[in-house]
């Protein structure tokens, strides 16, 4: 009788411990994205982070700040989440790709055309890509999403995209430079945040980016041509820290995952919204409701200069991309086909 009622008092005493721990504020360091970011910031990332633990359910105490308050550049993005510095990151792809060019597969130019397009890419693509970041960095991918096709503005008139040739234009990762390389341009790698004086002061002559971006950027200000076609989709990621990750409790570990998934998808709805109202905006049309209404001239795409952009994935991109990610990533390029092959049209 007595062997029952110690055994019993243990077991009493252990659940109570575990439930003392679930009870147990968490707290979650978050390096955010950059502020020039804009409305998607403001509106959807910081609430969300400032608002986990109600979201979620989750009994967490979160400390946001955007990597440019940090002090943190968005190239440190992979190895900041690897040193355990912080919990949870927000990785701008193009830029962390240097220290791990297998990310960048998910947005070759060509491959991210329209938004539909790029649902199918990051469902196709994230579980090799959450692999990798186990693999090699020590992080769970949480979310993906874009800022959207990425596109193009020029001081100096333009008709299409044969007009680039001699031009100096702004990049901002390898995929793109390649690319402008193939149509006679002159790539110029430059921060977002330089953009906009280099553009002025005649450093470039054009400029890639989102059309919501630069017009919160003004861009507009000191460009004339507008030609909305999307060259790449821009994808960000959220990525959570694999030792802060394997602490939680399976529950928990749901919950994070369920609010990222609605987090991603109301970034997805959000950044359409805001890319279709700066497509009026930044040309003067109505409605006009999310950034500032300019006059530029906008430059019809072409049949022939779509086909030029979504054939660039297997003529350019994708074999220049394989090049360089099979130096870190023995078999990267296969296992890129496996994933995107199909969607990309690339055998």
């Amino acid at each position: 009788m007595l062997k029952q009622t110690l055994t019993a008092g243990l077991v009493a005493g252990c659940i109570a411990f575990a439930g003392a721990a679930q009870a147990q504020v968490q707290k979650l360091r978050v390096a955010g994205n950059l502020l020039a970011t804009g409305l998607i910031l403001q509106h959807k990332e910081q609430p969300f982070f400032e608002n986990l633990s109600k979201i979620s359910g989750l009994n967490v105490e979160v400390d946001y700040k955007p990597m440019d308050a940090l002090g943190i550049k968005d190239t440190e993005g992979l190895r900041t989440l690897r040193s355990g510095l912080f919990d949870i990151v927000s990785l701008r792809l193009a830029q962390v790709s240097r220290d791990e060019p297998f990310v960048l597969g998910l947005d070759l130019v060509g491959l991210n055309p329209d938004y539909e397009t790029t649902r199918k890419v990051l469902a196709a693509y994230r579980e090799p890509f959450d692999k990798r970041l186990q693999d090699r960095f020590k992080a769970k991918l949480l979310a993906l999403w874009p800022f959207g096709p990425q596109v193009l503005f020029c001081k100096p008139e333009i008709k299409g995209l044969a007009d680039l040739k001699g031009l100096k234009v702004r990049v901002y990762d390898q995929s793109l430079a390649k690319f402008i390389e193939q149509l006679g341009g002159i790539p110029v790698t430059l921060a977002f945040g330089e953009t906009q004086q280099a553009l002025q002061r005649g450093v470039v002559d054009c400029a890639i980016t989102g059309a919501s971006s630069a017009n919160s950027a003004g861009w507009p200000e000191v460009t004339e041509y507008f030609m909305p076609i999307g060259f790449q989709a821009a994808i960000q990621a959220y990525a959570i820290n694999l030792d802060t990750w394997n602490k939680m409790t399976p529950d928990q570990q749901q919950k994070l995952t369920a609010a990222f998934g609605k987090l991603e998808q109301d970034i997805f709805d959000y950044s359409k919204e805001l890319f279709d109202d700066a497509l009026r905006c930044n040309v003067g049309k109505e409605p006009c409701t999310t950034v500032k209404k300019y006059a530029m001239k906008e430059v019809p795409v072409s049949p022939a200069d779509q086909a030029l952009v979504r054939d660039a994935v297997g003529k350019v991109s994708f074999p220049a991309w394989a090049e360089v990610c099979e130096k870190s990533y023995k078999g990267c390029g296969d296992v890129w086909k496996a994933a995107l092959g199909g969607i990309a049209g690339v055998k």
